[in-house]
């Protein structure tokens, strides 16, 4: 087994990044919906049932219909050839090895359903900009979708607001504030002033407000 402490969370672009899946079993499923939603997905299965003809229509996701364990290693090299990622989730152990053999012979990733591959799939919880990302490196599943739950009463809409209003005074104050050092404590006093989070669960607009007064009086403090 691999040392999971090397294992490094990473965002990855993955717009132009194909996937591929062989099985579209429970597990098939759920990992065509998940990449469906960021990459160029296709799914490989003798039989399909009806979300995967909705994922076609909604994310054009390529469906093709094949026997896997009857596909030669050619065949299966066809298929998996430019792909970024491949997840062996088929209903037989033996087949979903003999891809994995294939694919890192193409030095393609992995995330292998039956035992711990080159990528592990995260728990995810996106707010706006926001991606946290939770993980026992396979684990403990059933741990990583408690951490989430816990994690996703703390994290409120007024997290989303706070990176918009985080990102729009960054820019203003390059262009009023010269010190990098400066700017960073004016952000920090945004973060952290209670009125500002208190104006939030009213409205975006009045936390945006509240902002904007604590950076003129900064702005103001500092020329003096």
């Amino acid at each position: 087994m691999k040392d999971n402490n090397h294992f490094l969370p990473l965002l990855i672009d993955m717009s132009d990044k194909k996937v591929v899946i062989f099985g579209s079993g429970s597990v098939g499923k759920r990992k065509a919906d998940l990449f469906s939603e960021y990459a160029r997905v296709t799914v490989v299965s003798l039989n399909f049932s009806g979300p995967f003809f909705e994922l076609e229509k909604k994310h054009n996701i390529g469906l093709i219909k094949a026997d896997v364990g009857k596909l030669t290693d050619e065949e299966i090299g066809n298929i998996i050839k430019g792909a970024f990622l491949v997840i062996p989730a088929t209903n037989n152990r033996s087949i979903n090895e003999r891809i994995v053999t294939l694919a890192k012979s193409f030095e393609i990733l992995t995330n292998e359903v039956d035992s711990i591959g080159d990528v592990t799939i995260p728990s995810v919880i996106k707010r706006g900009e926001l991606t946290i990302s939770i993980s026992t490196s396979g684990s403990s599943p059933a741990f990583s979708r408690f951490t989430r739950r816990q994690i996703e009463k703390v994290i409120t809409p007024e997290f989303t607001d706070m990176i918009r209003i985080q990102d729009e005074m960054r820019t203003y104050l390059k262009s009023e504030v010269p010190e990098q050092r400066d700017r960073k404590e004016i952000l920090w006093g945004i973060i952290e002033s209670e009125e500002v989070w208190t104006a939030l669960e009213e409205s975006y607009e009045k936390g945006f407000k509240t902002a904007q007064d604590i950076v003129r009086k900064k702005i103001s403090e500092k020329v003096r």
